[in-house]
């Protein structure tokens, strides 16, 4: 009950989230409405009980991608002095947009209400993912995996050579 609960809870925070992203005219409001998305998606990976990938969601995502979105907002913003906002939709993708949404709802529904998933009899307890990964980066993949860090350094290091030169 209380895992349903939590499970619809983050549903309807990524879905209305994912909705001021796309409707959102200002792009500094649809880049918070990204940050709540990704968030949402992050509890959504730790209820399936993949805790590797909500990190990995919540260090990437958020801490990369959606930082770089609102400062290249700001810094855009300032250099041209008018509010950056997005364009309006034409009756045309407005009609498409609907249709596919409506289909794909459909198909979702469809599934939903059709597959025996739900009734499964078997409850198997399965380690964390992150036990997995860290077994494997830590034993039979040690060696990529710190040839795979040499490289980072050094794509790094050539990235900062060629920023810093006059």
């Amino acid at each position: 009950m209380l895992f349903d609960f939590v499970f619809y809870m983050f549903a309807v925070i990524v879905i209305v989230s994912a909705m001021g992203v796309v409707f959102s005219k200002k792009m500094m409001y649809s880049a918070f409405s990204l940050l709540f998305t990704f968030f949402g998606m992050a509890g959504l990976y730790v209820l399936l009980s993949a805790d590797f990938v909500a990190v990995t969601q919540i260090m990437v995502y958020v801490g990369g991608i959606l930082v770089l979105i609102v400062f290249g907002v700001m810094l855009t913003s300032k250099i041209t002095g008018v509010d950056i906002k997005t364009g309006t939709i034409g009756k045309i993708q407005l009609t498409v947009g609907a249709i596919t949404s409506v289909i794909v709802a459909i198909i979702l529904l469809y599934t939903y209400l059709n597959v025996e998933w739900m009734t499964s009899q078997f409850q198997v307890e399965v380690p964390t993912t992150t036990h997995f990964i860290g077994f494997g980066l830590f034993t039979e993949y040690l060696l990529p995996f710190f040839v795979a860090a040499i490289l980072l350094l050094i794509a790094f290091i050539g990235a900062a050579k060629i920023a810093r030169r006059k």
